[in-house]
């Protein structure tokens, strides 16, 4: 079933799983290359964090693009096995 949300849930729900993402990086590769932006600016996984926790202007390209890389993408562990 796939659910609708209103373009504010929607952002919410792709800040959610962004953090999910995020809370299971190693430490080691948070400081790597995650996404560019539309002006050529790459931002770190600890740099998109920052963007978002923030909610500056550059949060809906990140989320877009981390979205369509299918990097926002929900998994269960029926996927995994």
């Amino acid at each position: 079933m796939v659910l609708k949300y209103s373009p504010m849930e929607e952002k919410q729900h792709k800040k959610a799983q962004f953090n999910k993402i995020y809370a299971n990086i190693p430490l080691g590769l948070r400081d790597e290359i995650v996404v560019v932006l539309e002006n050529n600016e790459p931002l770190s996984w600890n740099a998109a964090k920052i963007e978002i926790d923030n909610d500056t202007d550059k949060v809906d390209e990140i989320l877009d693009k981390l979205d369509r890389l299918g990097l926002l993408k929900e998994h269960t562990e029926d996927q995994h096995g």
